[in-house]
């Protein structure tokens, strides 16, 4: 993340800080603003509403992610390998907040108009994860991917938040779901290759 004088990294660490003592649900953006020791006009400047800063908070862990994956060079891996090594490494540049994420997911979990707006910059951080595991994510079929791969990281993430230090249950799920993912890919090839082979031999009898 960006230094101490950025004003945004301020902001962002304030209302994690507080939403790790008191929760997510009743937090103004006033006590944000307290926090951050900056005004609210100024705080308004960056962000519009919690869900903003939340927002803001990942992308700069799709940052640091992106930059994980390029050190640790994935690409001699199998696809599916290197995709849980990248959502590994996002856990990990998740953990300094795990309080504070534990108590907004609980939160978010009771209140799910305020959870909705959450979903596009979780389906971007997935097209990220996608790309950093060298996973293709344009068009269709990559589309169809990113919210796959949201299905996985929303039920992995689950288990993290109660997980222990050593990440073990939170690996055996990741593993599980992404296994699965790949078993159900398969299985739809199978399915339109057969398709495809049944529609060529009709053509060719008619």
């Amino acid at each position: 993340m960006a230094g101490k004088s950025d004003p945004e990294e301020k902001i962002i660490k304030a209302a994690l800080r507080l939403a790790a003592k008191q929760g997510w649900t009743g937090l103004a953006l006033a006590d944000i603003a307290k926090s951050a020791r900056v005004s609210l006009p100024a705080l308004s400047k960056h962000f519009s509403s919690k869900t903003r800063i939340l927002a803001a908070y990942g992308r700069r862990i799709d940052a640091e992610v992106l930059q994980a994956a390029a050190d640790e060079t994935l690409s001699g891996e199998a696809a599916r390998d290197r995709l849980f090594d990248v959502l590994m490494l996002r856990f990990d540049a998740l953990a300094p907040e795990k309080a504070a994420l534990k108590r907004i997911a609980a939160d978010l979990r009771r209140d799910p108009l305020a959870a909705a707006p959450l979903a596009r910059p979780m389906l971007q951080s997935m097209n990220w994860m996608l790309e950093a595991a060298g996973i293709d994510s344009s068009g269709i079929a990559g589309a169809l991917r990113v919210r796959g791969l949201a299905l996985v990281w929303a039920s992995a993430f689950r288990v993290w938040l109660d997980d222990g230090e050593d990440q073990s249950k939170t690996m055996a799920e990741l593993d599980k779901r992404l296994r699965q993912g790949e078993e159900f890919r398969a299985g739809i090839s199978r399915f339109n290759a057969r398709r495809r082979s049944t529609f060529q031999k009709d053509a060719a009898q008619a």
